[in-house]
Order: structure tokens, then C-alpha cells, then sequence
């Protein structure tokens, strides 16, 4: 990648919004923004789910188009009718939702609209030398050949990204680029982040991850219910002034306080002995009633293998699944019938109906309870889905499309769904990812009221401080094994992160950790 010198004679601001207003269905979603981006640096936009900032981006990138005030590019009021329009300018969107196209190449995605031509056709080994020299500059590992559907999420990240750069733009949206990184690969982002805008590119950066707004960004902007808060310098702000901006109130603590913990003279709720599953060796665990244990690891190393072949999603080879003592059937039905839920990694592709209503994906695996013969007992479902929404805190009217809500309270309704029916053991892969400061604390206090029910919690998570927060106990993942565990004092982020890239074992678990 070709760094692009800053050109003097460009405008200070390289995007500006003045007045800027957007509604859906009469509700205001953006309010009187305005606001200005300077070129060459990194701003960030920080706010909880439903704040505005998702609408904000798709303005400037031409997806949407504002009710009132205007967008400003290099000076000049734009006319972003469409994504082409932004383009044409030098705007390009890293979205949180992968657009890729799942049949082609990694190398194909990258540089689709733009391949290198020979005589009019796409040359491959033009395209294999400009995907060698892009990869090279940047870091990233890939493989060209390889059909960009089957690789795993955070591979796909990296291909949406060096689709961006591809591009030759020179201002670029982020939203949340690091959701599906981990380790080595947000850190090379950070520095790639870095580079662009020492290059003079510009970088609008969507995160909930408020320590990386604040390493990165110049400048951060707080939306609140669709109204700009403040822009302000980075170095003047810190965590607990973002979170008091964002919700508008102090937040005591991001973490409740811990479930009292299991009890040792009780037998486990779920034991897995030696299971073998793609992806997944050899694992044994348990886990007691109203413990919460973590899985942690690397991006890759198997921890959400292991929930699937607890859960039945995928086939287990070998060994066995066991609540209270009796054998789960493979199958994902066989394990909702023994009380076994899963919240999967990727609400979108694994877990919601996004065309369906809220109420319907709330009651999608447990229609049993309201059928009688062929018919739902449509009152009953209304009044659990109602009471359920109240408890996950997620508001307004039930018969709305659940693609409507925002990513919190689109996990909210997932987790509606597990609370819904009585659970011995509920699996939650990455219950956080692309979910603001509040919705996150009230996904935490589910997790915890859960456990303080009696439920077993199995959380996997790439956010190691999350896992410390919650778990009683967290087991190390690598190469589908279990080899570490930590608890008590032993459990910091020194430990569990030097264990997942380690190959000495500083703690072999048995496999209750007792």
C-alpha cells in the first residue's frame, strides 16, 4: 500500500455535516448534527445502540439521505444519493456487516470493481502480484485461493478491510473493525489505523470499545439519542467521562457483583468427557449449578467448536454429554429438551429471523408452550413475550421486525428467548460483541441472574477483562483442547493470555478444575 502524502491544499475539513436530520416512520434518529471531520486523523463516534451513530455513517457514505442540512466534502456540498456517489469522492465503509460475496476469492473480494485487466479481461497474475504487495504492506494473513464463504469471521474482516484499501480511498468508515479480531490482528489493525492517517487519509472509527477510541482517536464525538453530546480532543476525555456522556449518568461499575458461586458438595449439571468433535480434542469440563465458567483463547483455537458439540449443533465423534447425570442425545433438539441453550457468536446469521417480528423470534424454540393441536394460543404467547421483553429491557411494540432494534437489543431479544423455558445450562459465545456500555451491563446482570438461579453459565468470550468480570473459573482454549485453567488470584489477563499463546501449560485442569 502506497502512502498518500497529505495535500496542503485541500481543506482542513475533510467531511462536515451542518444541520443534518434523518427520521424513520415520523421518529427523529438524527437531530440538528452538525459536525466537523479533520483530514488526516481519526475520529471516532462512541455512543449506545440506537444512538444515531450507524445512521450518521450511512449519510456520509451515501446510503441514506438526510431530511434537512447538508454534507460537505472537501469544502463543496455533496450529493450523496448513493453509495456510488461517496465512492466517487473517496468514501468507502467497512461495515460490521460483511458484504462480501461468498463464491469468489479472497483475492477476488478485494479487488472486485477494481481487478487489474489485460487486453479487457482480469489478469490473474496482475491480481495475485497487487494482492501480494497489499497483504505485504499491510500484515494480514491470507490466502488468495481461498472461497472467502468459508472462512472464519475474523478472516472475513480482514478481507473487507483490504477491500477498503484496495480502493484508493481517502476517507474511510470503521465500524467496529476489531469485533472479530483478537491478538496479533488488532494490533496490526491499530498500527494500519495509524499509518492512514499519518498517510492523510481520514478515518471515521465506530467502536464500543472505548480503551481502543481512546488510543487511537484525535478526536471523539458522543451521540446520545440521536443529538451530538460534544466533540472533543481525545487526551481530554477518559472511560468514565465517555460512559457519563453516552448514557447521560454515572455507571458504578461495568461488571455486577459475582454469583455466590457453585456449591462443591453438588453434583455437576453438565459433564463432558473426552469429546471429540471437528475442531474440538479430547475435552472434558463441568460445570455446577450457578457457576459461570469462561472459555477463553484465541480467535481460532476452538472455544466455539466446543459450545457447538456441547450443544449438538455440530456431531460429536466421540464422547459424552451428560446433564444431571444423563446422557444428551446428539442433536440441537435433544438438548433444548434437556434444558441446554445457545447463544450463538453471530446473532445475525446463527440466531435471529431478522424478517420475522421481535415477538416471534422470542418464541421461535418454545412454541410447544402455546400450541394446542395445530393452533398457537396467540394471547399466551403475547403476555410471555411481553413479560420476557421487560425482563431483557427491551421496549416498545412486540410485532415489529426484530431487524428494526439495534444490535443490543437485538441480543437482548436472544437471550429473551433462552429465559423463556427453564435452562440447566446456557452457552453464550461472545454475548457482547457490537453491544454498547449499557446494553452490555444488562446483558451481564442477565448472565449473573441466570446463575443466581441455579443455571450453569458457559461464557466464551475474546474480551479477556469480560471473562475475569463474570466467570467463577476460565478454561484456556488452544487447538481445541482444553489446557489451562484459573481461578481466584491466578485469574488475570498476565495468565490466561500468556497460556492461550504459550506452549507450556502453566495449570492442567481436571476436568471439573476442583
Amino acid at each position: 500500500m502506497q502512502a498518500n502524502q497529505p495535500q496542503t491544499d485541500l481543506p482542513v475539513f475533510h467531511v462536515e455535516l451542518r444541520g443534518v436530520g434523518k427520521a424513520f416512520g415520523g421518529t427523529p434518529v438524527l437531530k440538528d448534527i452538525s459536525l466537523q471531520i479533520r483530514r488526516g486523523t481519526v475520529h471516532a463516534l462512541v455512543g449506545e445502540n440506537g444512538a444515531g451513530k450507524s445512521t450518521l455513517s450511512k449519510i456520509i457514505s451515501g446510503i441514506y439521505t438526510p431530511d434537512s442540512g447538508e454534507v460537505i466534502v472537501d469544502g463543496e456540498a455533496a450529493q450523496l444519493r448513493r453509495t456510488r456517489d461517496a465512492l466517487k469522492l473517496g468514501i468507502v465503509t467497512i461495515a460490521q456487516e460483511l458484504a462480501l460475496v461468498p463464491s469468489l476469492t479472497v483475492a477476488q473480494n478485494i479487488f472486485l470493481g477494481n481487478e487489474p485487466t489485460n487486453a479487457g479481461f482480469t489478469s490473474k497474475r496482475a491480481l495475485r502480484a497487487a494482492f501480494n504487495e497489499l497483504t505485504r504492506d499491510v500484515g494480514f494473513e491470507l490466502n488468495h485461493d481461498d472461497i472467502a464463504g468459508h472462512l472464519r469471521t475474523a478472516d472475513q474482516q480482514k478481507v473487507e478491510i483490504l477491500r477498503a484499501l484496495a480502493s484508493g480511498s481517502s476517507f474511510i468508515i470503521m465500524d467496529e473493525p476489531t469485533a472479530a479480531l483478537s491478538g496479533k490482528d488488532v494490533t496490526r489493525l491499530h498500527d494500519l489505523i495509524r499509518s492512514l492517517a499519518a498517510s492523510g487519509r481520514t478515518v471515521l472509527l465506530i467502536s464500543h470499545f472505548l480503551s481502543e477510541v481512546l488510543e487511537l482517536a484525535d478526536d471523539i464525538t458522543i451521540l446520545r439519542d440521536g443529538e451530538l453530546i460534544r466533540t472533543s480532543p481525545a487526551k481530554k476525555e477518559t472511560e468514565e467521562s465517555l460512559i457519563s456522556g453516552m448514557l447521560g449518568r454515572e455507571l458504578s461499575s461495568l461488571f455486577p457483583k459475582k454469583p455466590a458461586g457453585p456449591n462443591e458438595s453438588l453434583p455437576p449439571v453438565l459433564s463432558v468427557r473426552g469429546m471429540i468433535a471437528p475442531g474440538v480434542n479430547r475435552v472434558s469440563l463441568d460445570i455446577r449449578p450457578g457457576e459461570v465458567v469462561g472459555l477463553a483463547g484465541l480467535v481460532g483455537a476452538g472455544r466455539s467448536e466446543i459450545a457447538h458439540a456441547i450443544f449438538g449443533s455440530t456431531k460429536r465423534t466421540s464422547g459424552t454429554v451428560t446433564i444431571d447425570g444423563e446422557a444428551v442425545s446428539q442433536g440441537v433438539r435433544a438438548s433444548l429438551g434437556r434444558g441446554i441453550f445457545m447463544i450463538p457468536e453471530s446473532r445475525k446469521d446463527q440466531a435471529l429471523f431478522l424478517q420475522r417480528s421481535i415477538r416471534e423470534n422470542v418464541t421461535m424454540s418454545n412454541l410447544s408452550r402455546f400450541a394446542r393441536a395445530l393452533w398457537i394460543r396467540r394471547k399466551q404467547e403475547q403476555a410471555s413475550v411481553v413479560s420476557i421483553l421487560d425482563q431483557v429491557t427491551v421496549r416498545g411494540n412486540d410485532t415489529r421486525l426484530v431487524s428494526a432494534l439495534s444490535g443490543g437489543n437485538q441480543q437482548k431479544v436472544v437471550f429473551g428467548r433462552a429465559l423463556q423455558a427453564p435452562r440447566r445450562i446456557m452457552i453464550a459465545d461472545e454475548p457482547t460483541r457490537g453491544v454498547d456500555v449499557g446494553s452490555r451491563r444488562a446483558i451481564y446482570d442477565l448472565i449473573v441472574e441466570q446463575a443466581n438461579a441455579g443455571t450453569g453459565v458457559l461464557v466464551i468470550s475474546s474480551d479477556v477483562e469480560e471473562v475475569i468480570g463474570l466467570c467463577h473459573r476460565v478454561l484456556v482454549v488452544r487447538a481445541g483442547s482444553i489446557v489451562a485453567q484459573f481461578t481466584g488470584d491466578d485469574m488475570t489477563e498476565t495468565n490466561i493470555i500468556g497460556a492461550a499463546f504459550t506452549q507450556a501449560i502453566p495449570t492442567i485442569p481436571s476436568a471439573g478444575g476442583k
